[in-house]
């Protein structure tokens, strides 16, 4: 945990926390979750307590309060970015006018926030993990009648997929091979073989219904292991830029 340490002795900014602990080798809670690694966590929270007391960390929180819908650049708005809705905003945003013909659909706060930060004009939408409120949903399918191009990315374990799938499933529009146009099956292999971390638990086999879907779980389970989306940031770049450039 050096290299964090010292940036934080500097006062240099940071990424949200799950992002400094998988930039450690960690996986995305070590740092936030005394139950996902004791020791790892323990001497974390020692070392801000004891060598840090009082001074304040520089990073960019994963917080998203009140987060009814949060998206960036999708909405044609002169307010900064991103933008949260309250539900009395959902019928009259179902006709607002738009800044964006695609928008990328990001399960984690932590990696949404980051993606805005290094990308500030990209087209993000947060899905807020597992939050499938029913005005959240009804923008997003607003947004789909609307003739916006969606495409998901989110954990590659066994509650991520089945999040995804349930979100897919309240799509009228959107074709598979547009949702996962980047979190594609070819693509999910590639990565847990090059990234995977061991866990039976998180590659454990769960209901899916889309046949897609199922297929990329059933690498996670065949390969009993899991990639988390703060690995996966220099791919998303890559691969999301080229995404948004296609016409």
């Amino acid at each position: 945990m050096e290299p964090l340490f010292a940036d934080i002795a500097t006062g240099k900014p940071l990424p949200p926390r799950g992002q400094q602990a998988v930039d450690l080798g960690f996986t995305a809670h070590a740092l936030n979750d005394p139950h996902e690694d004791p020791e790892v966590y323990q001497y974390y929270q020692w070392v801000l307590t004891n060598c840090f007391d009082g001074q304040p960390l520089h990073e960019l929180s994963a917080k998203l309060i009140g987060a009814t819908f949060t998206a960036a650049n999708v909405f044609k708005t002169d307010l900064p970015q991103p933008v949260t809705l309250n539900p009395w905003q959902t019928e009259s945003m179902q006709s607002f006018p738009l800044a964006a013909k695609r928008a990328v659909i990001v399960e984690n706060n932590g990696v949404f926030i980051w993606l805005l930060h290094r990308h500030p004009d990209w087209p993000l939408i947060n899905q807020a993990g597992n939050d499938f409120n029913t005005a959240y949903l009804a923008i997003v399918q607003s947004l789909e009648q609307r003739q916006v191009k969606l495409t998901y990315i989110g954990d590659l374990d066994s509650r991520g997929i089945q999040m995804a799938d349930y979100l897919f499933s309240r799509l009228n529009v959107t074709p598979i091979e547009t949702f996962t146009a980047i979190q594609s099956p070819i693509n999910v292999f590639q990565w847990l073989t090059q990234l995977g971390k061991a866990d039976l638990k998180r590659s454990r086999k769960l209901q899916i219904s889309n046949p897609v879907l199922h297929k990329e779980l059933d690498s996670i389970h065949v390969l009993k292991c899991f990639v988390e989306q703060e690995q996966l940031i220099a791919e998303y770049e890559s691969l999301i830029s080229a995404w948004l450039d296609e016409h």
